[in-house]
């Protein structure tokens, strides 16, 4: 993953409560859709009208807007189904963070999976950033706008992660030699177990 460390950009007002998965990236979509080709279809019914032209009324397609690294949303953003592919979506549109009121637990987890940051601001935060140039700054946990800063809660763990570019397999390798020592010892203590069957 691509370490996050600032961003800075336009953030994109949706702030809309409870978009669930299902309008970030149609069920249908997650076959026969490439991880890479997602964003074309990321909000698809609300970006995309039924003749297949855009809408020019829908924000991500508004020129100001387009390819916003920062979306702004309202309360309960990504609940739903447990649909990893609604991230992917989001970020083939060129957004890396989401700042919203509150996420769907499995999306908020989901978004740290693949570097997508989301943080929890409150509602009058969020209407101060819309549409401003502002910067998030993870190091220093705070959203940066023309109104001065706002400061966001997260995980340390998942703070390093982003910062180093981290995964959970990424996390379990960094202890790659404390894992093979404990693989060395226990193959003596307990050979048995390291037995293939057959």
């Amino acid at each position: 993953m691509t370490p996050f460390t600032t961003l800075t950009g336009v953030a994109a007002p949706l702030l809309r409560d409870d978009i669930d998965t299902d309008v970030i990236l149609r069920i249908e979509r997650l076959t026969g859709t490439t991880r890479e080709s997602m964003g074309a279809v990321a909000f698809e019914t609300w970006r995309i009208r039924p003749d297949g032209s855009e809408n020019p009324d829908f924000v991500l397609n508004q020129p100001r807007f387009r390819n916003a690294p920062i979306l702004l949303a309202g309360a309960n953003f990504g609940c739903g189904s447990s649909r990893e592919g609604a991230v992917w979506a989001i970020m083939g549109l060129g957004v890396r963070c989401v700042l919203a009121e509150s996420f769907g637990d499995i999306f908020y987890n989901n978004c740290f999976q693949n570097g997508l940051l989301p943080a929890c601001l409150p509602r009058p935060a969020l209407d101060g950033l819309a549409g401003q140039v502002v910067t998030v700054d993870l190091d220093s946990q705070t959203v940066t706008g023309p109104g001065g800063a706002v400061p966001f809660a997260i995980e340390p763990m998942r703070k390093a992660a982003l910062l180093g570019g981290l995964d959970e397999i990424g996390l379990t390798l960094q202890h790659a030699d404390a894992i093979a020592a404990y693989q060395a010892a226990d193959r003596v203590a307990r050979p048995w177990v390291w037995e293939l069957p057959g």
